[in-house]
Formats: structure tokens, C-alpha cells, sequence
């Protein structure tokens, strides 16, 4: 089965993936989109041209990836900012599609200690949006909203619930892991998946929504409206 787990930036994306990843029955995929959206945006992010060098940039060689059939579980972490409003999204369809959510306070406080927050589509609250409602619309079945605040509070009995509605067994491997690098991991993993990387199972957290500074209120309210909406939906 084909597992497209959508989420935004600091939202714990990583930490669901090495769960995943951990797993005998399952082969993961970082980020399929990463290299394409550095093509096409031309942005400079962080090793840049090595990952278009390294990872296919054309978008019919990414989907042909996706869809490739593989033994077992085929769990993909689909960052949603990665989507352009002119990529394909009709291969949604072959897949269970999943949304990780995160309360945008917890989001936005993150993502400002690393990088300049400029719109809510830094963040992906938009992307995930138009998703959503493309599956919601055109496919139905097979939405999975995830909490991941929800998640942190008590993994073993969130991760349960979320593999009793992906219908696969619940392995205790999916909450511990080996600390260090993995082969899953993209080669980004450098930059950004040192918290990750020294992990060995998720993190501790608290429920306490944080406050946003003054100057992100406007994207911090855009994206509470999207999260309050999808969380309504969450396991």
C-alpha cells in the first residue's frame, strides 16, 4: 500500500517518517518533491545544487517514483509547500492520502528561530488546504487527519489508533529507533535532522499553546482557521 503522509515545516514530519521507517514491512521516501521545487522555484535553500544534482527535478519522473510498486508498506513524506498550484495532483488518488497538522502557534514559533516566515505558504497551512479539499472532493476515501500535538502527548496510543485506520499492525519498532543516521533519510539530513538524528523516539511535549509575535498574527490567524477546520477531522 502507498502511504502519502502531507505535512508543513516543523511538524514533526521526520520523526513520523524514522517511525515508519523503523518498521520490517515498509520502504519510506523523503520528500520526493524537494529537488523539483528547488528547480522550478529557483529558491537557495541550503545544499541546493546538490539535491538537484542528486534527485530527479522532472515532474513525471517524481510521480513515475511514487507510484512505483514496492513490496510491503510504501510510505512517502510529502512536504505540502513542495506543490505548486501547476503540479499534478491527480496520482492522489493512488494512495491513502494522510494530513499531519500541528497547531500553527507551535508551527510558526519553530519555523521563526530558523527562517524568515514571510506568508503562510512558508508554512504550507495553504498548500495543505487546497489538498485537502482536492482529496476531500475528488477521492473521498481514505483521509487520515493526524494530530501531531495529539501524537506527542502519548505516541504508543496515537500510533495505534493511526495504524488501525490504515488498516496495517501496530509494531512497538514504530516508537523506538536506533540513534543515528538512516539510508531514509534525504541527503538534506545534514542541515536540518540533527534533533532527529540524536533522537531515538519521539518527543515529550505539552499541550500549551504559544504566543505568536505581533508581526505573524495575520498568518498565525489564516492558518488557526485552516487547523481548527481539518482538526475537526483528526483520529
Amino acid at each position: 500500500m502507498r502511504i502519502f503522509m502531507w505535512s508543513g515545516p516543523r511538524n514533526i514530519s521526520t520523526a513520523l517518517l524514522r517511525s515508519f521507517s523503523n518498521r520490517d514491512d515498509t520502504i519510506v521516501y523523503d520528500e520526493p518533491f524537494y529537488s523539483y521545487y528547488l528547480k522550478e522555484t529557483g529558491l537557495n535553500h541550503p545544499m541546493r545544487n546538490k539535491i538537484i544534482e542528486f534527485y530527479p527535478t522532472k515532474e513525471k519522473e517524481v510521480i513515475e517514483t511514487i507510484l512505483r510498486d514496492k513490496k510491503g508498506i510504501y510510505y512517502q513524506k510529502h512536504m505540502t509547500h513542495h506543490i505548486l498550484d501547476k503540479t499534478n495532483i491527480e496520482w492522489l488518488e493512488k494512495g491513502t492520502n494522510c494530513f499531519l497538522i500541528r497547531h500553527p502557534s507551535k508551527v510558526i514559533n519553530s519555523y521563526i528561530k530558523k527562517n524568515k516566515l514571510n506568508s503562510i505558504t512558508d508554512i504550507g497551512f495553504d498548500q495543505m488546504f487546497r489538498l485537502f479539499n482536492y482529496v476531500k472532493k475528488n477521492i473521498s476515501k481514505n483521509i487520515v487527519i493526524v494530530n501531531a500535538d495529539s501524537l506527542l502527548e502519548n505516541p504508543e496510543t496515537y500510533i495505534k489508533r493511526l495504524c488501525i485506520k490504515l488498516n496495517i499492525d501496530f509494531t512497538k519498532k514504530m516508537l523506538k529507533w536506533p540513534k543515528g543516521i538512516t539510508k531514509d533519510f534525504g541527503i538534506w539530513h545534514s542541515h536540518w535532522y540533527h534533533d532527529i538524528i540524536n533522537s531515538t523516539e519521539f518527543s515529550q511535549t505539552t499541550n500549551i499553546i504559544m504566543n505568536v509575535p505581533n508581526e505573524y498574527k495575520k498568518i498565525y490567524k489564516e492558518s488557526l482557521s485552516i487547523y481548527e477546520h481539518m482538526n475537526q477531522l483528526s483520529i
